[in-house]
């Protein structure tokens, strides 16, 4: 509990600016639930009022240039502490032209790129999606303090700012794990108002205390107390960051504060009797704050001078906001990924990749530089991971059991050993964990390399994979979260629902990200160097068949070869079909047009994300015949987006329906017989291959 000394916080803060902010963020509130909301100028609103207090405080000790603050859509208060303008503050519920999304995103949906200050990372609509982001923050700091020699980050801490429901969430545990197993600079500070929506506390955590429940957690100081009272509340935030920053390990602070609104404008609280929002009302910070500081530290002319003078600023403020230009609709599609391709200037985020500290990429080439020795593909994967690592210090690698035991696919076999702990190193058993803690290490401007063991894996990932592909585009080109995720997936000796789904196609449409899916060794050594020097999130699928498959093993191209993402190659050249492929069912196509006897112009696509639409038309006005083959299942499979786009713009030179053959809708099957009674084989291609041309 806080001490009740009343010297040491009131002499650090400046309790007249404090008061400034407080007002001002009250006042804020104010005009946006009396009279923006009404006049449906504002159209999501979420006040923080109550929980402004200890925000505006922490703010005042969040002071280094590589501090960064996690937070949550009622952290405005902290935003404003840190320097967001009053007039962005007021444009984005607007959805205005400029603040942090440009129109794109929810108001307080918020991030604030440091420039000499702490940055606040991009926020995201969902609860408890803060946290992991926050923890790959932290040992980036750790990384560029101790690894890359960088006394910037000495001292710098990452904070999380959560409500009492995200307590609940796989991000807050999987966090917790982290910053406790790593020993990082990280301050938990959970504003707990009692309230999840309408769900109490108590079945968010059990006794609804989530400090208490975590005072045996080993590396874990715990903080407990009052948000409402200035000096208590001052003094033990203080004390909590000081301990962070002292590097005596990480801490979790919560805070009791009152909801004095409801979830948001729409919330009428029916759900909380009369006399707890009594209750609630009695224990508002504003009142406290200004009995703490009437007449002490202000008079009550100079309280009520501050009074008046936020409520016009906001008033001004609100003004200029409205008056705002609406965001160019010409541009709303701009962003999804980084431009700069075909030669033009690249415009370039602000935080977050590699870029934006002036990496150069090495010389690169298209052209092969053979050796005579063929390798298969998780030697090709090693290989370009140990090259990389080599000659760029920021990548790092990661994911189960990719340290001592080299992956348990042996593509990272040896890396630990060569390049130490800090750089190729072991996860805890959570996806949710693994991306997150990606997302937050490309952020403070590392290439993560990020392995998922198995497809299916992925799907506890999905929150974290979703928002990193929407950074650059939700935040309007200030944030990017450029990495590569390694995911093995697909069938092999057998089959099974959990280890062999393909489901491509997620990936494929999921906003932001690249999807490469090699079907040889060449090409994975291409793809990924390619990948792991380039400014986009990007899956990298490995397929478990042609990890060590005869027929994808190809000579190593050289440390210099790339693939470029949206080139297809011509596995075969002919003139009765195109066939269009990707991954195993690359070999299978080969195999039923030599089988066939078949002129078969055969295109693996390498890319799904972008995919080579140029080299796939070209080829069907050639032959006016198209087969796609996958592996994945048919139903809204990647195959129909294909088969679309021919149908729609090539219909006039098609001499036969456009035919997908795929996997039936259901889950890999287990047992060998019934696996290869589903996959696509040499022979059911080659049949429709022929019926195709004879169409």
């Amino acid at each position: 509990m806080a001490s009740k000394t009343n010297n040491l916080p009131a002499n650090k803060i400046d309790w007249k600016e404090v008061s400034r902010l407080m007002l001002l963020s009250r006042a804020l509130d104010d005009k946006e639930e009396n009279e923006l909301v009404p006049d449906k100028k504002v159209l999501y609103q979420f006040s923080a009022r109550g929980h402004e207090l200890a925000q505006i405080i922490l703010g005042q000790y969040l002071t280094q240039s590589r501090d960064s603050a996690s937070a949550y859509y009622r952290s405005r208060p902290l935003m404003l502490t840190l320097g967001l303008a009053l007039e962005d503050a007021m444009a984005a519920p607007m959805g205005k032209s400029g603040s942090y999304s440009d129109g794109r995103d929810i108001g307080v949906v918020c991030n604030l790129p440091g420039n000499g200050g702490p940055t606040v990372l991009p926020m995201a609509g969902d609860v408890g999606s803060q946290y992991t982001p926050a923890i790959g923050w932290a040992q980036g700091i750790e990384y560029h303090r101790k690894t890359l020699g960088n006394e910037e980050y000495a001292g710098a801490i990452s904070v999380i700012l959560g409500g009492d429901g995200s307590v609940a969430t796989n991000g807050f545990w999987s966090a917790i794990t982290m910053a406790t197993t790593l020993h990082l600079p990280v301050l938990f500070f959970i504003e707990d108002n009692g309230f999840g929506i309408s769900v109490g506390s108590e079945l968010q955590t059990p006794g609804a205390n989530i400090a208490n429940n975590l005072r045996s957690f080993k590396n874990l100081r715990i903080f407990d107390g009052d948000g409402t009272t200035p000096n208590d509340a001052a003094e033990l935030i203080e004390t909590s960051v000081s301990y962070v920053r002292d590097r005596k390990g990480p801490a979790l602070i919560r805070l009791t504060v009152p909801r004095l609104n409801g979830h948001s404008y729409q919330d009428n609280q029916s759900y909380k009797d009369d006399e707890l929002i009594k209750k609630e009302q009695k224990n508002d910070p504003l009142k406290k704050l200004k009995s703490f500081v009437v007449p002490k530290i202000l008079s009550k002319e100079e309280w009520e001078k501050l009074e008046q003078e936020t409520k016009s600023e906001v008033d001004r403020n609100a003004e200029k906001a409205w008056d705002r230009e609406e965001p160019s609709t010409d541009k709303v599609t701009r962003f999804v990924k980084s431009d700069g391709v075909n030669g033009e200037s690249e415009t370039l985020q602000k935080v977050g990749g590699l870029r934006v500290d002036g990496y150069q990429r090495p010389d690169e080439s298209e052209k092969t530089a053979p050796e005579k020795q063929r390798i298969n593909i998780v030697e090709a994967v090693r290989r370009t991971l140990d090259v990389e690592l080599h000659q760029n210090d920021r990548v790092i690698v990661f994911g189960e059991d990719v340290g001592e035991k080299g992956g348990v696919h042996a593509a990272t076999m040896g890396l630990q050993n060569t390049h130490g702990d800090e750089r190729v190193f072991d996860t805890s058993l959570s996806e949710e964990g693994i991306i997150g803690r990606a997302v937050g290490l490309a952020y403070s401007g590392l290439m993560p390399v990020a392995e998922i063991q198995f497809r299916k894996y992925a799907d506890p990932a999905t929150e974290q994979l979703k928002n990193c592909g929407t950074i650059r585009w939700r935040t309007a080109n200030k944030f990017a979260a450029p990495m590569v995720v390694r995911m093995p997936g697909g069938f092999a000796k057998c089959g099974d629902p959990w280890h062999s789904e393909s489901n491509e196609v997620f990936f494929s449409r999921m906003i932001g990200w690249s999807v490469a899916y090699p079907s040889n060794a060449e090409d994975a050594v291409g793809l990924l160097r390619s990948a792991m020097r380039g400014n986009d999130p990007v899956i990298f699928f490995e397929h478990r068949n042609l990890l060590d498959s005869k027929a994808a093993r190809k000579p190593y191209p050289g440390d210099q070869y790339i693939v470029s993402f949206g080139k297809a190659s011509h596995l075969k050249k002919g003139d009765d079909l195109t066939v269009i492929t990707w991954g195993a069912m690359c070999e299978r196509c080969i195999e039923a047009a030599d089988n066939g006897g078949f002129s078969a112009d055969i295109i693996d696509l390498r890319t799904l994300s972008p995919w080579d639409k140029e080299a796939v038309f070209e080829s069907v006005k050639k032959t006016n015949r198209c087969l796609i083959v996958h592996e994945d299942t048919q139903t809204a499979g990647f195959g129909a987006e294909i088969s679309s786009q021919i149908t729609e713009e090539l219909f006039k030179y098609l001499d036969a329906p456009v035919h997908r053959h795929t996997m039936p809708d259901i889950p890999m099957p287990y047992n060998v017989g019934l696996m290869n009674s589903v996959l696509p084989d040499s022979d059911s291609i080659e049949k429709l291959m022929n019926d195709l041309i004879k169409f």
